[in-house]
């Protein structure tokens, strides 16, 4: 089934993330006007900025469409930025700060440092399917002033949490429903797997909606 996945092109790492979709055959489209928001099947918010983002996202009239498509349903890949974008709280957010959220998670934004304090690892993920992914192995993650989630609600599964370091343990990659994010980012390698995880389930999501409107409404008699 062809899909059309966004990428929300107001900042950030939008040409990347662009291309590791069309790679995994999806049709992948930048995402600026409300819309384009309705026009996609699913939407990736990328690294950047996220109090930039969250100010472009307000005055390019985007914010209203993206929360009213996210609590309907659509499903979203947030990646750094993209995580704090998709998180119901902030630790340290700006005062005026304001997020498209979805997510019950509380992030700490630039929880690793600085840009000086950037860094790759290796992580052990929790993929939905592990056979569908091959091959199989840990994901090699690179983080750039990335946040972390200090709390996730009971309904946010965690894929990914830091092995080593003094950072072992912090949760680095979550997934709520149709929502999923990660703190690093894996558009910047070769490694598809995050992308493929997340293109399945925008196939899933698009074949759910059209066996929904396919099925005949049944009338209840009393």
């Amino acid at each position: 089934m062809e899909i059309t996945v966004g990428v929300l092109a107001v900042q950030g790492d939008v040409r990347e993330h662009l291309a590791a979709l069309v790679s995994l055959g999806a049709e992948a489209v930048p995402v600026r006007r409300p819309a384009e928001v309705a026009a996609v099947d699913g939407l990736v918010i990328p690294g950047g900025e996220s109090t930039v983002m969250d100010k472009l996202v307000r005055a390019f009239e985007l914010r209203e469409p993206l929360v009213r498509r996210i609590a309907e349903g659509l499903p979203v890949y947030g990646s750094c930025a993209g995580m704090i974008m998709l998180a119901d709280r902030i630790a340290d957010g700006r005062p005026d700060q304001q997020t498209l959220g979805g997510l019950d998670i509380t992030v700490r934004r630039n929880a690793f440092g600085r840009q000086v304090d950037s860094f790759e690892t290796e992580l052990d993920y929790a993929w939905s399917d592990p056979e569908a992914l091959a091959p199989a192995g840990p994901v090699h993650a690179v983080f750039i002033r990335a946040p972390w989630v200090e709390q996730a609600g009971p309904d946010v599964e965690v894929l990914a949490r830091v092995g080593h370091g003094p950072a072992a343990g912090r949760i680095v990659a979550v997934r709520q429903g149709n929502l999923m994010a990660t703190s690093f980012h894996p558009e910047v390698g070769a490694d598809r797997r995050i992308h493929a995880e997340f293109v399945s389930i925008v196939r899933e999501h698009r074949l759910q909606q059209s066996a929904a409107r396919q099925s005949p409404e049944r009338e209840d008699t009393a």
